[in-house]
């Protein structure tokens, strides 16, 4: 690099950073003069305490919105160090870190899709703040920046490393929607073994997660032998006791088919298209895996993931950020498409709240209302296109 250039390098460095701090700053201010309620962090230590007390972790209902347990047992765990402080006190805290975990999961973004810079890192760390899914994981005081560098470094790491799949199975101890990344590259592996007698990377990386899952898993099961019991066997098909499935926030195939139909069991409906998106997401997913697209791979196991969840939160899809990323690297219509759907707000824009007015929606309201799954469905099929061309030039 040359004399004049290196000033140069740093001068835009030092913007970039400049730019991304200043951001965070009004991105705190907004958060702060909005008052927002941080309502499930409120929870995550409400669980902590209960573990504390000896409680039962599932019959639990904190806050005035009296809100339950839906993680498994293990996540309580890990949600008893809040006890040491109070709720008002853990605000600040949690929102820093949780602005440190979105600069990590930008910087595992960039490297999945090939473009780990530095700069690049505090512009995209800068505008990501903003995006709905990221806004309200934070108003909330949510895990699933955490979750997400925990599946991207597992699956952006070197390969052949000892921990391999430890990442994916800690998250799906937490919750349980990462584990599709375990079946994926399952899938993925057995295929390649199949057809080429490959190395069974892939397969050890899925049983590394499926260990510690169960060893999370086992972990939780004997500090706590009655929650784990109750949902094991009870809680984690009760899917209701999450929230209402036509809710505006539920960004999944469930919840759109809730709100077009206009009844909060979609029942058949959501079955068959759960299950059609499900083996069409994965298989998507191993094929790209097969032909060296990691990042396609990954991103696709993730939008189907969220597709098919039976709930899905507008704050879980935070996956919009490499899934942009990687459009960004393809064309750019489609990743300002999908820029315009990430940060428009648009769900919220239509009546929601008490009285359940989701089940009353329009057909332009429930169009607003399904822009997540409708984007991750174009994603999917823009992967499919992809896929088959590849496969017509081969």
């Amino acid at each position: 690099m040359t004399a004049i250039a290196l000033p140069r390098v740093r001068r835009h460095a030092s913007l970039a950073l400049g730019t991304c701090l200043l951001s965070f700053a009004a991105f705190w201010c907004a958060q702060r003069a909005a008052h927002v309620s941080m309502i499930d962090l409120t929870v995550y230590r409400a669980e902590g305490a209960t573990v504390r007390a000896g409680g039962d972790l599932y019959a639990l209902r904190a806050t005035e919105a009296r809100l339950p347990t839906t993680y498994p047992p293990f996540a309580a765990l890990l949600f008893t160090p809040l006890t040491l402080l109070e709720t008002a006190d853990l605000r600040a805290p949690a929102t820093a870190v949780n602005l440190v975990l979105l600069v990590a999961f930008v910087t595992l973004s960039l490297r999945l899709v090939g473009h780990a810079h530095a700069r690049s890192v505090a512009w995209v760390s800068a505008a990501a703040v903003w995006c709905e899914p990221v806004w309200t994981t934070l108003r909330y005081g949510q895990v699933n920046l955490l979750l997400g560098v925990l599946v991207l470094h597992d699956l952006t790491g070197r390969p052949g490393r000892r921990l391999a799949g430890a990442g994916i199975g800690i998250a799906a101890a937490v919750k349980l929607t990462p584990a599709l990344f375990a079946v994926f590259l399952l899938a993925a592996g057995l295929v390649d073994r199949a057809r080429r007698g490959g190395t069974g990377e892939r397969l050890r990386h899925a049983r590394g997660a499926a260990v510690a899952f169960t060893a999370a898993t086992l972990l939780a099961a004997a500090v706590l032998p009655r929650d784990s019991w109750h949902f094991w066997t009870r809680a984690v098909f009760e899917t209701g006791r999450v929230g209402l499935v036509e809710d505006t926030a539920n960004q999944s195939l469930r919840g759109v088919l809730a709100r077009l139909l206009h009844t909060a069991a979609p029942g058949p409906w959501w079955t068959v298209t759960a299950a059609v998106v499900t083996v069409a997401g994965l298989a998507a997913a191993a094929a790209a895996e097969l032909r060296g697209l990691r990042a396609w791979s990954v991103t696709a196991c993730a939008v189907t993931a969220l597709l098919v969840s039976p709930v899905s939160w507008s704050h879980h899809w935070v996956w919009c950020v490499p899934v942009t990323l990687l459009l960004a690297t393809s064309g750019r219509a489609a990743a300002v498409a999908a820029v315009a759907v990430f940060c428009s707000y648009a769900p919220w824009w239509v009546p929601h709240g008490p009285g359940r007015l989701e089940l009353h929606q329009n057909g332009a309201q429930s169009a607003l209302s399904a822009l997540y799954p409708a984007a991750g469905c174009a994603f999917l099929a823009l992967l499919g296109l992809r896929l088959w061309r590849t496969s017509r030039n081969a």
